[in-house]
């Protein structure tokens, strides 16, 4: 098989890759690329663990083809920090303790940061809304909401929420 050569950008940088017709981009992501953050929950597209964003839509990269991202914007967790300085939806996390076991938290992150840019100032029903494809085993939710509401108020210049 010879597979099939991609030329995209992946946060923010030019990459290229070969990978076979029904490969996913999940699969691309971690085995090709080794950007291991976007994790394999379901394989359906149920859990939201794998999101990451293409051309600013949010996507389950276990249902896109690698192929597909030909001339793609593809955004994923590990684009999310600037070098050593977190974004503030990570910072918010910590703070929050809104992670357990980690498995879902790169999907949450990335979901959450795009609600963000659609959306800079969401409501606690928004956020859920948002979120509801984002599915954890751990936490409540409620941590995950809190910290969400923060970040974003630290993001539009504002005060934390409560």
């Amino acid at each position: 098989m010879a597979g099939t050569h991609v030329k995209t950008t992946i946060n923010g940088d030019s990459v290229e890759y070969v990978c076979e017709a029904d490969e996913t981009l999940l699969d691309v992501l971690r085995n090709r690329l080794a950007l291991t953050g976007a994790k394999e929950g379901c394989g359906t597209g149920d859990c939201g663990a794998c999101s990451v964003t293409v051309d600013g839509r949010l996507v389950c990269s276990c249902l896109v083809l690698g192929v597909e991202a030909e001339g793609r914007n593809v955004a994923t967790i590990e684009g999310l920090a600037q070098g050593e300085h977190l974004h503030p939806l990570q910072r918010k996390f910590l703070e929050h303790a809104a992670l357990q076991c980690g498995i879902c938290t790169p999907g949450f992150l990335v979901a959450a940061k795009a609600l963000l840019e659609k959306n800079p100032d969401p409501s606690e029903h928004e956020i859920r809304f948002w979120l509801a494809g984002n599915l954890c085993r751990c936490t409540g939710y409620d941590k995950i909401v809190r910290a969400v509401q923060d970040a974003a108020a630290e993001m539009r210049g504002g005060r934390h929420a409560a």
